[in-house]
């Protein structure tokens, strides 16, 4: 969209009901994508091994995607665009709890935190996951060979199997630390929900809606644009 065309479609709507695209479909593709992959992956973990692990790869897939996105993609989907310092995220998370926070068109100061925590999270957990696959992975992690260690092989120099054992305890840690990981996603995503439910409210729009269209209400006086 062209300046000129943000400018007629704010001006001619306002606070009226003016509209202005802000989520390009990529990054609404790997919204959705990402929450499609991650809760198959949550609800398969226990049953569905390949499933779980197609899920997984996705999820890995979907985040190196966001994270190039983030880089070259468009105005609202760039990390210059919406990260912004520890002092201003504070700022931002106190007038939160006041209830004096201002409209951001895109992502505001507490949502560009959570995607970075939400990116990491998810990026330890679908790489540990990767680890767990072939416990030969974990030999080339030279640095962490107290944490999580590789089967030992038997006798007959072939390793014994997943969790089998003594030797089964590196697997074991790296095991529960992506259970951890996961988890610690999960409660990110409820807290991620939270926040657009209450953002929602008080700004008096569906951020869910406007993730599925990409368009949201025109810049108000005192939004940030």
């Amino acid at each position: 969209m062209t300046e000129a065309a943000f400018h007629d479609t704010t001006n001619s709507g306002g606070s009226s009901g003016g509209k202005v695209r802000v989520w390009d479909p990529l990054v609404r593709i790997f919204h959705w994508g990402l929450v499609a992959a991650f809760a198959t992956a949550w609800f398969t973990a226990d049953e569905l091994q390949p499933v779980h692990e197609i899920a997984g790869y996705t999820v890995a897939g979907l985040v190196a995607f966001r994270l190039i996105w983030g880089l070259v993609g468009g105005r609202y989907a760039r990390f210059t665009q919406f990260l912004r310092g520890p002092g201003q995220t504070l700022s931002y998370l106190g007038d939160m709890l006041r209830g004096k926070e201002r409209r951001y068109l895109g992502h505001n100061p507490a949502g560009a935190l959570m995607i970075v925590a939400l990116l990491i999270s998810l990026s330890g957990t679908a790489f540990t996951g990767w680890l767990m696959a072939e416990p030969t992975r974990v030999a080339m992690l030279p640095a962490l060979p107290q944490i999580v260690t590789p089967a030992f092989a038997d006798e007959d120099g072939e390793y014994g199997e997943y969790g089998e054992g003594a030797e089964g305890e590196g697997n074991e840690a790296l095991e529960e630390l992506h259970e951890v990981l996961a988890n610690l996603v999960l409660l990110l995503v409820a807290l991620h929900v939270a926040g657009v439910v209450l953002a929602s409210f008080r700004h008096r729009e569906n951020l869910a809606r406007s993730m599925l269209t990409g368009d949201k209400r025109g810049p108000e006086p005192g939004d940030i644009a």
